[in-house]
């Protein structure tokens, strides 16, 4: 695997792993929980583990690709983590927003604006 392609994965895993705790009610996609929805708390917390995840897929790719893996300061893990937190954004706004905006304007009012058009 080159470099680039090392890379271009880890991009792909790291998006799609943020999103992940918006996108389902379930814990971890094993369970529903007693309320029958995730608390906020549990979503962070999941977010925290898929970050871990993305941290071990990037440190098993750089051994792969390099044949070492480097150690790193601090800043590398909080700017990690800061670019994790944008790649979530898309989700978080789903969730809390753009869905509840959805969920108003109906199925009805779906049709009828796209027939008007």
């Amino acid at each position: 695997m080159t470099e680039t392609g090392a890379f271009l994965l880890l991009m792909l895993v790291a998006v799609v792993a943020a999103n992940l705790p918006w996108f389902s009610e379930r814990v971890l996609f094993i369970r529903v929980p007693a309320a029958g929805r995730k608390r906020e708390w549990i979503r962070l917390l999941e977010w925290g583990f898929f970050y871990g995840v993305v941290a071990a897929v990037a440190a098993g790719l750089e051994y792969r690709v390099t044949g070492d893996i480097y150690p790193q300061d601090w800043e590398f893990w909080v700017t990690t983590l800061c670019l994790f937190m944008v790649f979530a954004l898309p989700g978080f706004i789903w969730y809390h927003d753009l869905r509840h905006h959805l969920k108003k304007r109906g199925p009805k009012k779906r049709r009828a604006a796209s027939s008007s058009d």
